[in-house]
């Protein structure tokens, strides 16, 4: 009941033709001998591997979860074949630096690879999700016998790994942490302490699990600034033996959701570790792989929102329900009573058009943040370099938590389409449901990715980096509005933007005045910019498609933009209506 069609040729559109990906890649030495036919082969050839290998066991590794016994995790039937399929087809390599054994591709296809991945089977992809931030982790910032020993272990995935933050007492505060590492002289260090929900803490996909673990040196100042990141092994690599660490798994969580991937209680007995970057300075080092994981969890929203949606018009177009107010002429009614399918039935099709245009604008804003991570790091240009890591700053926190909220969200209102049947577990939607919500929590909470966005980065260097954003946005409107049949849209945009910018300046000049209000409407601010980005996505979409609507495609795609303003994009003036409301105080809510 529960299917999945890998929506490659929307994929296509967004990279090809409203990206324009190719133009840039020409210019990137690392990209330029890559052709047309590319792209095209590895995302047919990921929809197949996910559709053929993660689907068929999504639902049953739900059912069954993860087994724990004296200290060692059993995953779901079938998680570890379909693992070594998917090391033996490549994939763990796709987007990592041929000197290290990887492929070389650009991190918009590893983008699209695991929108597919997520879509079929969440719990099974958070095995292999941390690996490439991971990888860039200890590329970027780990000496040279560590990068020997791990990196090219972690490219071909026979090793997987971890990232070991969280404590009973530090959540969202790392600064609270309070495991410790102690010089040895060797050169290692020895690691004790806890840590809790750790994603694949262990399991038996792989023959080692690699944890990157943050921890106190002996001379730690107290808070963030006295965190360190040390790489800590299940088994040993540097010794002759290949020795058990003393690092064990003492329990899993059972959780709502995502139950074929194992939360782990991980504990460390001084547990031999190798720093990573600078003592005290693990936090900048552990952002590269954090920076990376927020990107993937975002299109962990993603991937629900799609299956919510192919599913729920797949179910709407089968059941009929009682007479359609109106339908298209060429339809006729279903021999039972004269029903029509719920399809036809305005409830139902806002709904589903809701879910199209959030899907739709989402790939496409996930899809240029994973094109600038390229730009940022390969561009020749030192100034197209900057830019698009300015870029990349601000629209990750907006990934991650737009996304995610948006993946829950819709996969609610798509439960609604199936009525009853849809809190049943075997029609799949309520599984959806559950493991979409976790996104919304780890890897840093959305309320944290709001803060982030408005009083770090836009505040913290007085709206800079965002008025390029907003320059991007405007003419974006400048040009849909001069573009015939897409007039309303660019205006309603431009509108926006001019609304968006002067409630930016007010935030900035008030900050000092009243600090708390910024940090009140953060979540706020973020909807609205996320909002407003998707707008200037659609409105390149509807520029890109007015032409062509003689081909059913793209004369779906301006349907779609247009709803998007009508339905969907008027949710601006309300955000921009709360972060205004700076003489507005919240109450205080008594303890206990």
């Amino acid at each position: 009941m529960w299917s999945y069609i890998p929506p490659v040729r929307d994929m296509l559109f967004v990279i090809e033709e409203l990206l324009k990906v190719r133009d840039d890649w020409t210019q990137i030495p690392r990209f330029a001998e890559l052709d047309a036919e590319t792209a095209p082969q590895i995302l047919n050839e990921a929809g197949k591997f996910a559709v053929q290998n993660l689907a068929p066991i999504n639902a049953p590794g739900d059912s069954q979860g993860c087994r724990y016994d004296e200290g060692s995790v059993t995953t779901p039937d079938g998680f570890a074949a379909a693992y070594q399929r998917y090391c033996s087809a490549g994939w763990p390599a796709l987007a990592c630096d041929p000197a290290e054994g990887g492929h070389g591709m650009p991190q918009i296809l590893n983008a699209a690879l695991y929108e597919m991945l997520f879509a079929t089977n969440h719990g099974w992809s958070m095995y292999p999700a941390l690996a490439h931030g991971a990888y860039e982790c200890l590329r970027t910032h780990a000496p040279e016998h560590i990068k020997t020993v791990y990196l090219q272990k972690i490219v071909s995935g026979e090793w997987l790994t971890t990232m070991c933050l969280t404590e009973p007492q530090a959540g969202s505060d790392v600064g609270l942490v309070r495991t410790r590492a102690e010089p040895q002289l060797d050169g290692s260090y020895a690691v004790t302490g806890s840590k809790i929900f750790i994603s694949g803490g262990d399991h038996d996909l792989t023959s080692n699990i690699v944890h990157l673990v943050l921890a106190r040196l002996p001379d730690a100042p107290i808070g963030s600034k006295g965190i360190s990141l040390f790489v800590v092994p299940k088994y040993v690599p540097e010794a002759q033996d290949f020795s058990r660490n003393a690092v064990h798994c003492d329990g899993i969580e059972k959780k709502m959701g995502i139950k074929g991937s194992a939360t782990c209680v991980m504990n460390f007995n001084g547990a031999r570790g190798w720093i990573i970057g600078e003592p005290h300075r693990g936090l900048a080092a552990m952002f590269v792989m954090m920076n990376s994981a927020r990107l993937s969890v975002g299109l962990q929203g993603l991937g629900h929102a799609e299956m919510a949606y192919q599913n729920g018009c797949r179910y709407a177009a089968e059941r009929p329900q009682m007479r359609a107010v109106l339908k298209p002429a060429t339809t006729e009614s279903s021999s039972r009573g004269g029903a029509d399918p719920i399809a036809f039935q305005p409830a139902i099709r806002k709904i589903l058009l809701t879910l199209r245009a959030f899907v739709e604008g989402e790939r496409a804003m996930g899809y240029w943040c994973a094109h600038l991570l390229d730009i940022a790091e390969h561009h020749p240009d030192a100034a197209r370099r900057t830019e698009a890591q300015d870029q990349v700053s601000l629209l990750t926190p907006i990934v991650k938590s737009f996304f995610t909220e948006n993946g829950f969200v819709l996969s609610s209102a798509a439960l609604q389409v199936w009525g009853g049947y849809g809190y049943i577990h075997e029609y799949g939607i309520e599984q959806s449901l559950r493991d979409s919500r976790i996104a919304m929590i780890y890897e840093g909470t959305n309320e944290i990715q709001a803060i982030d966005l408005l009083v770090r980065k836009v505040i913290g260097d007085g709206g800079k980096r965002f008025r390029t954003l907003l320059k991007t946005i405007l003419g974006e409107a400048t040009l849909c509005a001069a573009t015939p049949g897409c007039e309303q849209l660019g205006d309603a945009l431009k509108l926006v933007h001019d609304r968006l910018l002067l409630a930016t300046g007010a935030l900035i000049g008030g900050s000092a005045e009243n600090p708390e209000h910024a940090y009140r409407v953060a979540t706020d601010y973020l909807r609205l910019s996320g909002l407003t980005v998707i707008g200037s996505l659609w409105a390149r979409a509807a520029r890109i498609a007015g032409p062509r609507t003689s081909d059913a495609f793209y004369r779906t795609k301006m349907e779609t933009a247009q709803f998007y303003f009508d339905y969907i994009f008027p949710e601006t003036q309300l955000r921009i209506e709360l972060i205004n409301k700076r003489k507005c105080a919240l109450p205080w809510v008594e303890a206990g």
